[in-house]
């Protein structure tokens, strides 16, 4: 399996080739980023015909930014939870729950300062609804993918992750860098779902977590940092 990263030092993109000669991109991240996002393409060789799939992790404006854009230049279905739905033609995160530490609320505070507080994003495009296979629709359960899709809720009600040959693409199930403490991401909707996820994800024991934030890490640091999901205090902006 091939795994190439199309994002940044913010957020990466994975794109993941697929068993039949195509590619599944993991999510589309903040819209200003497209145009690094076709430069990275381009150095991979793959052309945008050869992606047969969006993965959308969940629907935030670092997940889904330039959304409407990849679809613009490829033919790709777009596997999504159904919740994810309303939110891409809202057009900005909802602000339910909260951080989960000090540092991470401060970073928040920071981002509106410099006027990304808003966590807007271009809605999903109306023509483009008829690309979107979610998760609970009889088209999702035909289809026979080289993937599977782990729902993993807490984060956002509409979070999945994408298990394919033991490789985890947790999305923002977990996180690995600044601000992030213990890997845990630095905003949560619901704790006790999130902390249910991570049960899930030890319990699927894959051989390496890719995160959206940081570098990939081992299955064994969320065993490790399992026991600090209890003292979690959440921050409201």
């Amino acid at each position: 399996m091939k795994i190439y990263n199309l994002g940044n030092r913010v957020v990466n993109d994975y794109l993941v080739s697929l068993d039949d000669g195509g590619y599944a991109l993991i999510d589309t991240g903040y819209v200003e980023g497209y145009a690094n996002f076709l430069r990275r393409l381009e150095q991979t060789g793959v052309l945008p015909k050869d992606i047969k799939y969006v993965f959308l992790t969940h629907a935030h404006d670092d997940h889904a930014g330039f959304l409407n854009d990849v679809l613009a230049i490829t033919n790709a279905k777009v596997i999504l939870h159904p919740m994810a739905i309303e939110r891409l033609q809202t057009g900005q995160n909802p602000f339910i729950g909260g951080c989960s530490n000090r540092l991470a609320w401060l970073f928040c505070q920071i981002l509106k300062l410099f006027g990304k507080g808003d966590h807007k994003y271009p809605s999903l495009k109306q023509d483009y609804l008829n690309r979107l296979i979610t998760t609970d629709s009889e088209e999702f359960k035909s289809l026979s993918l080289p993937f599977q899709v782990v729902e993993t809720p807490g984060h956002t009600a509409d979070h999945i992750a994408m298990l394919k040959d033991g490789i985890l693409f947790c999305g923002d199930a977990a996180m690995n860098g600044f601000p992030s403490i213990n890997r845990v991401i630095i905003w949560i909707e619901d704790l006790e779902r999130y902390k249910q996820s991570w049960k899930k994800m030890i319990a699927l024991n894959p051989t390496i977590i890719y995160p959206s934030h940081g570098k990939p890490f081992p299955t064994k640091d969320l065993v490790k940092y399992q026991c600090h999901l209890d003292g979690i205090r959440l921050f409201p902006l």
